[in-house]
C-alpha cells in the first residue's frame, strides 16, 4: 500500500491555499491538488481590492501565487493535477488523480470552488475582465457613477442589480422571460427601484466595444426586435455551478449541488472529510470568506487526526 497522507487537499483557490498553509503549519504535510484551474477564479480576475492586506490592490493571479507560495513555505507539497475519483468509505480515503494514480489519506478537504456559468458568447469572452464581470461585489465599485447591464431573473441577478444601483445612475436588467424567477420580496425591491429598468423578455446578442464595454445588442424574443443599450460594465448572473460532481451520492449536496456541511463545521456527513470555500457556499462568494473557512476546515480536520490517533 503507498504511503497515507495525514492530509490532501482538493482545489486551489483561497480556501484550498488558506487550509494548506493551517494544515502545514499543524504538521499535516498537506498535498495540494490544483484541478484544472489552479488558484481558482481569481485566476480570471484582475484588479482585486477587497482582499485585505492589500491597500493599493492587488491582481488576482499575483494574489494566488502569494498564497501558494506561504502554504509552500510550510511544507505544503502543491500537485498540478485533476482528481477524477473518490472512495471515501473507509477511515483511510481513496482518491484517484487524472493520471490514474491512487492516494491515500486520513483526512481530506475539498476545496473545489464553483464556476459561474456564462452566456457563451464570442463577445463575453473576448471582453472577459474589459467589462463583463460574474460578480457585482466584486467589480461593482469599478463602475460606480456609470450605466451598467445586468443580465439574469433569478435572486442573484435582482441582488446584483440592487446592489449597483447604489454605486449606478442607471441599471439594465435583461431578463429572458416576461417574469422573474427572484423570490417576490427581491422582485418587488427591483421593480420599484426607480434606477433599474427591466428589459422583459430579451436576451443578449452581443456585448458591444473592442477594448472595453460600451453597451450589448439586445433583442426581444417575442416580437424580435433588436435594440442597443449602453453600458460600461456587463455582469452575468445566471449563477454558478459548484465543481462537486465528483462526490454526487458520497457528500450530502443541496438540489444544486452545494455540498452541505455540519451546522457549525466544516465537517461533511463523513468522517475525515472537510469542506471549505464556494464548493459550500452559495452566499457570499468572495476570496477571504473561502479562506476563511479553508482556515476552519484545516482546524477541524487537525482535531479529527489528533482525536483518531492518526497525528
Amino acid at each position: 500500500m503507498s504511503a497515507i497522507h495525514k492530509c490532501i487537499i482538493i482545489g486551489s483557490g483561497p480556501a484550498g491555499y488558506t487550509a494548506a498553509i493551517y494544515a502545514a503549519r499543524a504538521g499535516l504535510q498537506p498535498v495540494v491538488y490544483t484541478g484544472k484551474e489552479p488558484g481558482g477564479q481569481l485566476m480570471i480576475t484582475t484588479e482585486v481590492e477587497n482582499f485585505p492586506g492589500y491597500p493599493d490592490g492587488i491582481q488576482g493571479p499575483e494574489l494566488m501565487e502569494d498564497l501558494r507560495k506561504q502554504a509552500e513555505r510550510f511544507g505544503t507539497a502543491v500537485r498540478y493535477e485533476m482528481i477524477t475519483k473518490v472512495d471515501f468509505s473507509a477511515p483511510v480515503k481513496k482518491i484517484w488523480t487524472e493520471s490514474g494514480e491512487e492516494l491515500h489519506a486520513y483526512s481530506v478537504i475539498v476545496s473545489t470552488g464553483a464556476s459561474a456559468k456564462w452566456l457563451g458568447l464570442e463577445s463575453e469572452r473576448r471582453l472577459s475582465n474589459k467589462g463583463v464581470s460574474a460578480c457585482a461585489v466584486c467589480d461593482g465599485f469599478f463602475y460606480r457613477g456609470q450605466e451598467v447591464i445586468v443580465v439574469g431573473g433569478g435572486d442573484t441577478a435582482a441582488e446584483e442589480a440592487m446592489y449597483l444601483s447604489k454605486l449606478c445612475p442607471k441599471v439594465h436588467l435583461i431578463v429572458r422571460r416576461n417574469e422573474m424567477r427572484a423570490s417576490k420580496v427581491m422582485q418587488e425591491r427591483v421593480i420599484n427601484n426607480k434606477i433599474i429598468e427591466i428589459h422583459w423578455n430579451s436576451v443578449t446578442e452581443e456585448i458591444l466595444g473592442t477594448e472595453a464595454v460600451e453597451g450589448a445588442r439586445i433583442r426581444n424574443i417575442v416580437t424580435n426586435e433588436t435594440k442597443v443599450i449602453k453600458g460600461n460594465g456587463f455582469f452575468v448572473a445566471i449563477g454558478h455551478e459548484p465543481n462537486t460532481a465528483i462526490f454526487k451520492g458520497i457528500l450530502d449536496m443541496d438540489e444544486s449541488g452545494y455540498l452541505i456541511p455540519v451546522a457549525g463545521s466544516t465537517r461533511t456527513n463523513i468522517p475525515g472529510i472537510f469542506v471549505s470555500g464556494d464548493a459550500q457556499d452559495h452566499v457570499y462568494r468572495q476570496a477571504i470568506t473561502a479562506a476563511g473557512t479553508g482556515c476552519m476546515a484545516a482546524l477541524d480536520a487537525e482535531r479529527y487526526l489528533t482525536a483518531e490517533g492518526f497525528h
